[in-house]
Parts: structure tokens; sequence; C-alpha cells
């Protein structure tokens, strides 16, 4: 049930902030909308813990500075290896483990790397990803691990 309130409520923000109309008839059409959108979800039976994940966003606070600096970063030393040909680069693919339990989970840690320049996420095969790394030091990165661990306290595990 705090699912379905939280897809409510969370679709409800979502609706008013981008409708920017607070009008009688339009906010009764919203909410009908909203009412029919719920309903649907729970037939599909997809009103879970990846289908409305409530826990995101709280968590989503501390970990987007994190990533957000880690991009920085990354976008600095692409920028350096374009700008000075003699810093070397070499490219490789490697194989890491998620170690997420959800789809979403997966799903985010693959889009982060994916997000950080030097990184791409080009296949998931079950719990394992594939990255094209350009540099050894982009490849070290992924491979420490440090970006799983924050993926999986986002999940809320770790």
């Amino acid at each position: 049930m705090r699912y379905v309130i939280g897809l409510a409520v969370l679709l409800a923000g979502v609706w008013l902030l981008w409708s920017g109309h607070y009008g009688p008839l339009l906010l009764s059409l919203g909410a009908v909308s909203l009412a029919l959108v719920v309903w649907i979800s729970l037939r599909m039976r997809i009103v879970d813990e990846e289908g409305a994940p409530i826990q995101l966003p709280l968590r989503l606070v501390l970990y987007l500075p994190w990533l957000v600096l880690e991009i920085v970063k990354a976008n600095v030393d692409v920028a350096l290896r374009i700008l000075r040909p003699g810093l070397p680069i070499s490219p490789r693919l490697i194989r890491v483990r998620a170690g997420q339990r959800t789809d979403v989970g997966r799903v985010i840690y693959a889009n982060s790397i994916t997000l950080t320049p030097g990184t791409v996420s080009i296949d998931t095969e079950g719990d394992d990803i594939t990255v094209h790394a350009l540099t050894r030091e982009a490849a070290e990165g992924v491979l420490s691990g440090a970006m799983d661990r924050r993926v999986r306290r986002l999940e809320g595990r770790g």
C-alpha cells in the first residue's frame, strides 16, 4: 500500500510542477488521470519496489552531487587528453560485476558509468556490465567499485 501512495504522491507532484495550472477543472482532470494511471499500474501488478521506487528520491540527494563531481573530473581528464595529444590513451574493454539487487539499480549503475566521460557501458548480461574505457585510469576507476558501492547505498544496501 505504501508504494501505491508513494506512486500517487510522486505522480501528483510531477503533474503539478509540470502543468503549472491550478484551476479547479484542470486539478480535477489531473486527479482523474492520476487515479486512472494508479489503477492501471495496480492491474498490471507493477507497483512494487522497482515500479514505484519511493526510497530513491531521498537517497538521490546524496548520490547526485558525488556523481556530478565525478562527471566534472572525467570531463577535465578527457578534455586534457584532447587538447594535449601527448597524453596517452589506452582504450580497453573491461567487465565489471554489478552488485545491485534490482534492475533499477543496475540501470542506474550502467547509466552512471556512461554519464562519466571516458567510459561507456556497452553491454549488460545478468549481473555483468561490459564497459569501454578510454584510458587505464578510467578503467581502474570503474574497477575500484566506488560507484558500485554508492549505487548499492542508493538502493538501500551497503
